[in-house]
C-alpha cells in the first residue's frame, strides 16, 4: 500500500494517509464470491413415488378429486366432513390404489395454522400421493 506525504497543512508538518482503495477493491471481491457461492435456501415437500398396499378401508371416496381442507378453526375436512390424521391416512391410501388416482386439492384457508398444514402435508408425503395441487393461492395475496 502506497503512503502519501504531502506538505500542504498548516502546521507545516507531513501529512500521512495510507490508500486503502485497493483494500476497498479486495473485500468487495471476496463480498461477491460469497453471496455467489451460497447455496439459495429453498423449502421443498418430497412425494415418493406410491407403494402398494394390500386391502385397503373401505371409504365413500370421489374417484376424480378430492378436497382437503382446513379451516380458520384448524380443522381438517375431507370432502367437507371432518377427518382425523389416522382417518387422512386411510382416506389417501385408498385413493392411490384406484386407476385413475384421483387428484387431491390441497385449499387450507389463510388463517390456518401452520403446523396443521405441515402435519397435513407430513400425511400425504406418508400416503405417497401422485397427483396434488394447492388450491386458493389468491386468498393470500391481501395478507402480506
Amino acid at each position: 500500500m502506497s503512503m502519501q506525504t504531502t506538505g500542504d497543512n498548516d502546521s507545516g508538518e507531513p501529512m500521512i494517509d495510507m490508500n486503502v482503495t485497493p483494500l476497498i477493491d479486495v473485500m468487495l471481491v471476496l463480498l461477491i464470491m460469497f453471496i455467489i457461492t451460497i447455496p439459495i435456501q429453498t423449502h421443498a415437500v418430497k412425494l415418493d413415488l406410491p407403494v402398494q398396499q394390500q386391502n385397503p378401508p373401505p371409504q365413500v371416496i370421489d374417484p376424480i378429486k378430492n378436497v382437503l381442507s382446513i379451516n380458520a378453526q384448524d380443522q381438517v375436512l375431507w370432502n367437507g366432513s371432518p377427518v382425523t390424521m389416522p382417518q387422512l391416512r386411510a382416506y389417501l391410501d385408498t385413493t392411490q390404489q384406484m386407476n385413475p388416482v384421483p387428484e387431491l386439492h390441497l385449499q387450507p384457508d389463510a388463517t390456518a395454522r401452520y403446523e396443521i398444514v405441515d402435519k397435513v402435508l407430513a400425511v400425504t408425503k406418508q400416503a405417497h400421493v401422485q397427483k396434488m395441487g394447492f388450491v386458493g393461492n389468491e386468498y393470500y395475496m391481501n395478507i402480506f
